[in-house]
């Protein structure tokens, strides 16, 4: 039973005791922990800034509307927030893509306006064959 009674008496709570630690130790160890997670919620705000500035990235990539939320967790590390090295190399792809896919785009568009032209120079070709053809069988 007077293990029982220390338990009530610390209120659930570590203490020094309980763990068999030194006072000090335990207070070097309770600092240790509150760094731990100081660091870790900094690295967890960090990847959901990352996040935010990737669906800000493809909101404005797709036109579509921004996302105060997003603005918000992005300026709560800082507003400095840069893609993960490999969201950024799928992004760079992306985009590295759409501008071949545009120019090889804007090019077949072009060529549209010319086809009235090659079609011209191809009947006009084929008259022409169809005329000398004609006379060389007429001479024969």
């Amino acid at each position: 039973g007077g293990e029982e009674e220390k338990k009530a008496e610390g209120d659930g709570k570590e203490t020094a005791e309980s763990k068999g630690m030194t006072r000090e130790e335990f207070e070097e160890y309770q600092r240790q922990l509150v760094e731990e997670k100081i660091e870790r919620d900094k690295q967890f705000a960090q990847k959901k800034a990352e996040r935010a500035s990737l669906r800000m990235h493809m909101r404005g990539k797709y036109r579509l509307p921004q996302s105060e939320k997003d603005d918000a967790q992005v300026q709560i590390v800082g507003g400095d927030v840069d893609l993960p090295e490999d969201l950024a190399k799928m992004v760079e792809q992306d985009e590295e893509e759409e501008e071949a896919s545009d120019s090889l785009l804007g090019k077949i568009q072009n060529m549209e306006l010319d086809f009235d032209v090659i079609k011209t120079k191809a009947q006009a070709t084929m008259t022409e064959m169809k005329q000398v053809a004609e006379e060389k069988c007429a001479v024969m």
